[in-house]
């Protein structure tokens, strides 16, 4: 018993260590004082009005939700047609494709980065948008092929099947009936793939051209001057998409399979 009672204080000491940051980050975007640090003086808004104010961080968020709005797209997408050939058909060499989809989970994001950057070094092609596009959905499709796949291998097949015995053709069995009941893994695979393009930073660095710009990589050049209130905003901001987003994701996930 008093075994246990040392894991549940060990537990709690681990969380505070790993969340007191976050903690003092979203305290100190709400400081009124210039110079963040505790004491907090007032309360204020003014940090969240100056991000607006500030140029190069607005861009740095349109290039952010405009890739995460990419990637979300091209990995679902790539992810649910990956799923039902491998769980619909009998594909030769199913395991092993399956290893490769979701190896970018398995192999470190820094060696997957430069690998990367050198192959297409090899190839001679500059880093680009398309190229950061590229990467980010390799990094966010395996997550959406698992939750896709684990959401349509509980759909029996005899749907589809009684589909096509009534006259529908492939493609309309796909969007009259499988897809509908896809919906919550589609919405939580999309969200997911948003959320990890949208607060990725070590491959966005290898891979981002130059003189652009994402958040993460804005509030890391951010830091090589000082911490300012601007930073403690930024990263509140960033927070609150980081965290909502995946909440939502699960969110919506289960008011899809309770109307099912």
């Amino acid at each position: 018993m008093r075994a246990w009672n040392l894991i549940k204080i060990y537990t709690v000491l681990v969380y505070i260590f790993m969340f007191a940051p976050v903690a003092v980050v979203l305290l100190l975007a709400f400081n009124s004082s210039q110079f963040g640090g505790f004491p907090i003086e007032g309360f204020s808004l003014r940090w969240f009005a100056k991000l607006f104010e500030n140029e190069a961080i607005m861009r740095a968020f349109e290039t952010s939700l405009i890739l995460g709005v990419l990637t979300a797209f091209f990995a679902t997408t790539l992810g649910i047609l990956a799923s039902l050939a491998l769980v619909r058909y009998k594909v030769p060499g199913k395991e092993w494709i399956t290893t490769l989809l979701i190896s970018p989970v398995l192999v470190p994001e820094t060696v997957l980065a430069v690998g990367l950057l050198i192959f297409l070094r090899w190839l001679s092609m500059p880093r680009s948008f398309a190229v950061l596009l590229l990467g980010h959905t390799m990094i966010a499709l395996p997550f959406v092929v698992l939750v896709v796949q684990a959401r349509l291998v509980g759909i029996r097949k005899e749907y589809e099947e009684a589909a096509r015995s009534l006259g529908a053709n492939p493609l309309q069995t796909f969007f009259q009936v499988t897809l509908p009941l896809l919906m919550p893994a589609v919405f939580a695979g999309a969200l997911f793939a948003f959320t990890i393009s949208f607060d990725n930073i070590t491959a966005t660095i290898f891979w981002r051209p130059a003189g652009s710009e994402t958040v993460p990589t804005q509030i890391f050049g951010m830091l090589r001057n000082s911490v300012s209130p601007e930073i403690n905003a930024l990263g509140f901001v960033m927070i609150v998409i980081t965290v909502g987003v995946p909440l939502m994701a699960g969110g919506l996930a289960r008011y899809f399979a309770r109307k099912r």
